[in-house]
């Protein structure tokens, strides 16, 4: 209340304005409280949905499959082409959508990459089974499979990723499966301690072939990762599942790790400076054959690594550039045109863009830490598992429940 120009203050006016200016701060108090009341309060239940009643069925399918299927290791799978070992992953490029097939050339070899993919299937849905069900048969399934892959030395992939794709670095793609693969191992805990060693070695060493600028093979890793586009995310995502499951247990540990750190310092200084524009945007997807699933595919591997990344001690979910690119912005300009595939205002995708958006799982992983519940229903109505491999192999989460879920042995 403003004083009359002239007027004199005394003790009575005084204490009768301060009594006024606090009657009615208490009225503008009362009319906030009462709007507030009137509002819904954010239910945790709406920014988390019950993964495990919604994809009950889906997982108990998927098991069944599975068991009924023995592993098929690469030894198991040989191209003459292959300068590699027999352990060795082997793989040829196969021709782009302008790219006419020439009758002349045998087909691309696919077979390592085709039984990568169904092992990135196959263990996640077996580890997801068991942690729902506790049956015995799905780890054991799940450790027969792991212990072909990783652990037989007659049988055991080679860590390195130095024949995928003819040596291009985009055969680093091809070694996304593993990430699940890595993010299911925790939840089998009928695991030996000499499988669980033997698995842990197994990760670390892909992680050093992934990082470790003296090896010779990484340069190809090096190339994908100092790409500005989905491959690097690609990158991103495999090294950060491979130092998570070497990483001591626990939030503090985890925050501390080496591996860690130095990949949430590249996350915070390269990834998201080079690949979101400020309006949330992936620039680099934009240009390519298929935009829409390119962008996709990348914010969902970019919300996956946000979830490894991030612990009680740092929110990397929260983390963004000055000039405003963070995963919040890439989210939240990607989501009108995931829940309408028509208002997207680029380019359509040069194939199979009528099978899109899918189940992203980004929405999920965002949904609670920006407490942003239509993010959660709207992954409730998205159908998962795409029937088109191509596309299905641009769904970098296939178990959503083993990355809501606490393995037991945490």
């Amino acid at each position: 209340m403003a004083l009359r120009p002239g007027s004199r203050t005394t003790r009575r006016s005084f204490c009768s304005r301060a009594a006024s200016l606090s009657a009615a701060a208490a009225l503008h108090s009362s009319a906030i409280l009462r709007a507030a009341a009137s509002q819904p309060a954010p239910s945790s239940s709406a920014t988390r949905p019950d993964v495990a009643a919604i994809d009950r069925d889906r997982i108990h399918a998927a098991a069944l499959r599975w068991l009924a299927q023995p592993p098929t290791p690469l030894t198991e799978l040989k191209c003459p082409r292959s300068p590699g070992s027999p352990n060795d992953y082997y793989s040829e490029a196969t021709p782009g959508p302008d790219t006419p097939p020439s009758p002349a050339a045998p087909p691309p070899f696919t077979a390592h990459r085709d039984a990568l993919f169904s092992l990135g299937l196959a263990v996640p849905a077996l580890a997801a089974a068991y942690s729902l069900t506790g049956e015995a048969r799905c780890a054991d399934q799940a450790a027969a499979y792991l212990r072909a892959w990783f652990i037989d030395p007659a049988t055991r992939m080679t860590p390195a990723m130095n024949y995928a794709a003819s040596s291009h670095y985009q055969g680093i793609l091809e070694a996304l499966p593993l990430v699940e693969v890595a993010q299911a191992i925790p939840f089998l805990t009928t695991l030996s301690d000499a499988d669980r060693t033997a698995l842990r070695a197994w990760f670390n060493a892909y992680y050093h072939w992934l990082t470790d600028p003296q090896d010779t093979g990484p340069r190809l890793a090096a190339l994908a990762r100092d790409s500005k586009s989905h491959h690097a995310t690609s990158w991103m995502l495999q090294a950060c599942a491979c130092a998570y499951l070497a990483a001591p247990t626990g939030d503090a540990a985890r925050a501390e790790d080496s591996a860690l750190s130095e990949l949430r310092h590249r996350f915070k200084s390269v990834t998201l400076r080079v690949q979101i524009s400020p309006e949330g945007t992936f620039p680099h997807e934009l240009i390519s054959d298929w935009p829409y699933r390119d962008s996709l595919f990348n914010l969902d591997m970019l919300a996956a690594i946000c979830q490894l990344l991030s612990t009680r001690f740092e929110s990397i979910w929260d983390y963004q550039l000055d000039e405003g690119p963070g995963m919040r912005a890439a989210i939240a300009y990607h989501f009108p045109f995931i829940t309408d595939r028509s208002m997207w205002p680029f380019r359509a995708d040069a194939d199979h863009f009528n099978e899109l958006p899918a189940r992203r799982d980004s929405l999920l992983l965002c949904a609670r830490p920006y407490q942003r519940p239509e993010y959660a229903a709207l992954w409730k109505t998205l159908k998962p598992d795409p029937p088109t491999p191509a596309v299905l192999r641009t769904l970098p989460i296939h178990q959503p429940l083993l990355w809501v879920r606490q393995p037991p042995s945490a």
